[in-house]
């Protein structure tokens, strides 16, 4: 019996070893960043039973077997409606400036979706203003009405949303709702859902959790996008989800939600309309590819130019990313970014500190505290170096900074859904425009330095002065900040 325990114990270790092993060599065969490989091997070598059930879990791009092959099939088809777009009018390569020529080679070379003209930009700075405005359009809505949101929670102007759906679907307007599953949980426990459906307005979840899914694609995969198409013709995008602030999120104590959207109009618009028939159709095997832009002249200036840059599994990767260091690296005189989530890149953070080092004005501005505790402290092991090398780190008191925005020498800006961190960067499905517009550029800016006269800007010699226990927490979520 003592030798049957030897053995056992012997054939244990073994498989344990071979386990280890095997996975320490397929994360080393994937080549991501050195940071997300030894974080891995970190949390498999320190707890080695969890930290190989997460790896399995949540460690590879696993989008599940049926979802894939989907998307393969879809290839084809979007990639002939982006290519159409390379024959408008709007497309006007020869106009575009120095910041966004390179942003828009690179978009088309791996995208396959150019740069165009004739976009008309507002942006949207208050929770009001954007219900309010959406609700507008929502009631002129003619022929159809697709959303896309993160999170919908019921409360406040969002339920005024939800009534003027249904009676845009009462009077034959299609409509149709995709949301995450996740994201949206509170809102598919709520009344709303079935009192919309019984009025004719077809709503999606997409990406479903339950405990036998985990075993066959990535869990913690979301649908990021914020998306409004009303009529093919009207469209908005940026950091807010269907959310009044006012009746969201309340118990957290980090304040109410401070957002932008962009209510865009022109050829863009059926571009984001077809992003977001990428997602219904990877969701439901429903095809609903839009009519693409006119191929009228336009009449306006060059400087209205836009991008638009999908990002997530089944595109390019590293895309955003790639984008974002592309507009760091051009920037001669001025940056500033706002993100809730700010746990960069190794190469993120070197593109910051060596703009700052090489003279560039470099403003982040973060929440003051912010509703995930890992992110916070995660967030918190990068500021040393930020301001050493002389960036501007300012801490917003105002509310739940979640607007997600850059701004480069106060001439070109990307906003949309993205926050910096490893989730948006490199996972969840996202949407950015990179905005060619002076006015808009400078709106944006002005956004922004409210935002900073409503915060605490760091200082270098204070944050040396802070605790020791505080220093090792930080330097323990830095360990795991690749994988958060």
């Amino acid at each position: 019996m003592v030798e049957f325990y030897k053995i056992l114990t012997l054939i244990s270790v073994l498989a344990y070893w071979l386990i280890i092993a095997g996975i320490t060599a397929r994360i080393v065969y994937k080549r991501r960043s050195v940071g997300v490989s030894l974080a891995w091997m970190m949390l498999i070598y320190v707890v080695p039973v969890l930290g190989v059930v997460l790896y399995l879990l949540v460690g590879e791009m696993n989008l599940g077997k049926k979802r894939a092959a989907r998307a393969k099939e879809m290839y084809a088809p979007y990639q002939k409606w982006f290519s159409r777009l390379f024959t408008t009018q709007q497309y006007r390569p020869q106009n575009l400036n120095d910041y966004t020529s390179s942003i828009s080679q690179l978009c088309e070379n791996r995208l396959g979706i150019p740069t165009l003209s004739n976009n008309q930009l507002i942006l949207k700075s208050s929770p009001e203003t954007i219900l309010t405005t959406l609700l507008q359009d929502i009631q002129q809505a003619q022929i159809s009405i697709n959303l896309e949101f993160y999170i919908w929670h019921p409360g406040g102007l969002a339920d005024q949303v939800a009534q003027a759906l249904i009676e845009a679907a009462q009077r034959d307007v299609a409509v149709k709702i995709l949301l995450d599953a996740a994201g949206s949980r509170t809102f598919f426990n709520s009344q709303w859902p079935k009192r919309m459906r019984d009025g004719g307005v077809i709503i999606v979840s997409a990406l479903s959790v339950s405990p036998i899914r985990m075993f066959f694609r990535r869990l913690d995969l979301r649908l990021h996008r914020k998306i409004v198409i009303i009529d093919n013709q009207i469209g908005y995008t940026g950091s807010m989800n269907l959310v009044d602030p006012k009746y969201f999120n309340q118990n957290a104590g980090i304040g109410e939600w401070v957002d932008v959207m962009v209510r865009i109009t022109g050829s863009n618009v059926p571009v984001l309309n077809c992003i977001f028939a990428w997602d219904w159709e990877t969701e439901t095997d429903q095809r609903i590819l839009p009519e693409p832009p006119n191929c009228q002249p336009d009449g306006h200036k060059a400087s209205d130019m836009v991008q638009v840059i999908p990002s997530g599994p089944g595109m390019p990767e590293d895309m955003i990313q790639q984008v974002l260091l592309l507009s760091i690296y051009q920037a001669k005189q001025s940056i500033t970014i706002t993100s809730p989530y700010f746990v960069p890149s190794e190469n993120l953070l070197f593109a910051l500190t060596a703009a700052s080092l090489r003279g560039v004005e470099v403003n982040l501005i973060i929440p003051d505290k912010n509703d995930s505790l890992m992110v916070e402290w995660a967030s918190r092991s990068f500021f040393g170096e930020l301001l050493n090398a002389g960036v501007n780190i300012h801490r917003f008191c105002g509310g739940f900074l979640h607007t997600k925005s850059v701004v480069i020498d106060l001439h070109h800006c990307l906003i949309g859904t993205v926050n910096l961190d490893m989730r948006s960067l490199w996972l969840n499905f996202e949407v950015t425009l990179s905005v060619e517009n002076l006015a808009f550029t400078q709106s944006l800016s002005q956004v922004q330095h409210q935002y900073m006269a409503n915060s605490i800007k760091m200082d270098a010699r204070e944050w040396r002065k802070r605790p020791l226990f505080k220093r090792v927490v930080e330097q323990f979520f830095y360990f795991f900040s690749p994988l958060l």
